[in-house]
């Protein structure tokens, strides 16, 4: 890289103010040396002027072996692209800034799970991979971006999660199109990689569907609510009906989903965050030994929050997560009547250590069929990261159940992940 005259003459006027300096600082020697230090200043400069004219002139000699060459003469000496019969034009083979354009974001996440102890209500195969997760992200276009998640188990191949987002729609808003989580509170839209724990809250699993999230195909919009106070997104959607505790048996039997979610800064290193869900849909209770005994909904309802710590000085080191939902069922029952059940877990995780994190969690949650009958655990967690890409954890979980039967088992964890996997929501 060639440095210009004035940029040298520059230096040359920084080296005369640090010998002026030296001169102010240490005046009895500066004045005996002055005559040494002025002759070392005009043979720098003798130096300086001699090099510059040297490099001027081969500068002069290079520039004027060149012919600059018009447009015409490049497109004249650029072959043209070869099309093919498809009119597309064949990739050259090199890297391009488009080369992406057919080549989205692709990862694989690894979950192996192993229990030990004895669950005679709930058992689990001692040594099990239950799911890995194989990401596909892409913008499609300047108006939308696709991801898909496809869940792999050991009953089969199954799509977690696939849809479009448009993100710059009119009026502010955000749209997804296709099978998605349901915004039922916040432990409902975690992908089993992303959870703090080895499995999901009874609350969770009893009153919203099982060991899986809700999810369904469908279509989600959501906006943010412009105030000067804090953070605040609305967001609904509309599904088949099919997902979690819902079941559609008409075409019309669509569940609906709502949700508020608001968020605020308490301190540069404290935050929390608020929601509040809802949620309806038809129910299975209709049909026994398959007959139909009439079109009975459920009703879901659900506030949670969290709060996060995270000191910006020490925040590799230490932090804080505190979460807890609470949520209530209305589900009708051609048999036992309306039941109105309810449940909650709190848990809290501390960070103790560049990569140790460790947690407690308390459970209870009625059971939707039978609100009378009620299900309570305990879990503590240790959880280890060698590196952002692997994970090992431990659980001890000890859950009694409603029919007096209780059962104390250390769940142990692996997981690892390979390729591009994409931020998940905050």
């Amino acid at each position: 890289m060639m440095v210009s005259r004035c940029g040298l003459r520059v230096i040359l006027a920084a080296v005369l103010v640090a010998y002026c300096g030296r001169l102010d600082a240490q005046p009895a020697q500066a004045v005996a040396s002055a005559e040494a230090i002025r002759g070392e200043i005009v043979q720098l400069k003798q130096d300086f002027d001699a090099r510059m004219s040297a490099l001027e002139s081969r500068l002069a000699a290079l520039e004027g072996r060149q012919t600059p060459s018009t447009p015409a003469q490049t497109a004249a000496t650029t072959p043209p692209p070869q099309v093919d019969g498809s009119g597309a034009v064949p990739n050259s083979g090199g890297a391009t800034a488009g080369s992406k354009v057919f080549n989205p974001d692709m990862a694989v996440i690894a979950n192996f799970l192993g229990v030990a102890g004895k669950n005679a209500v709930n058992p689990l195969p001692a040594l099990a991979l239950p799911e890995s997760e194989m990401s596909l992200q892409a913008i499609v276009d300047p108006y939308a971006r696709a991801d898909f998640f496809l869940s792999f188990g050991e009953e089969g191949v199954a799509v977690e999660e696939g849809y479009l987002t448009f993100p710059t729609l009119p009026g502010g808003l955000l749209m997804k199109v296709g099978r998605q989580y349901a915004a039922f509170g916040k432990t409902n839209t975690l992908h089993a990689h992303v959870l703090p724990w080895a499995d999901r809250p009874l609350v969770s699993a009893n009153l919203v569907g099982g060991d899986e999230p809700m999810a369904d195909a469908g279509i989600s919009v959501a906006r943010l609510i412009p105030n000067p106070w804090l953070f605040l997104e609305a967001t609904g959607q509309v599904f088949r009906g099919d997902g979690g505790v819902f079941h559609s048996s008409q075409r019309r039997d669509l569940s609906y989903v709502g949700h508020l979610r608001g968020y605020q800064d308490i301190t540069e290193s404290t935050n929390v965050d608020l929601g509040a869900s809802y949620a309806n849909g038809h129910n299975s209770s209709g049909f026994v030994n398959d007959i139909d005994l009439g079109r009975f909904t459920t009703s879901l309802f659900g506030v949670d929050a969290t709060l996060r710590w995270r000191p910006l000085r020490r925040s590799i080191y230490r932090s804080f997560i505190g979460r807890s939902e609470v949520m209530w069922s209305r589900r009708g029952q051609p048999l036992e009547g309306r039941q109105n059940a309810s449940g909650f877990y709190v848990s809290g995780d501390y960070q103790f250590g560049r990569r140790w994190f460790t947690g407690l969690r308390l459970d209870s949650s009625a059971r939707p069929e039978d609100s009378a009958a009620r299900d309570t655990g305990q879990s503590f967690v240790v959880t280890y990261w060698p590196s952002e890409f692997s994970q090992v954890r431990g659980q001890l979980r000890r859950t009694k159940y409603a029919e007096g039967v209780s059962a104390n088992e250390f769940l142990f964890q692996f997981q690892f992940a390979i390729g591009a996997h994409g931020a998940h929501a905050f």
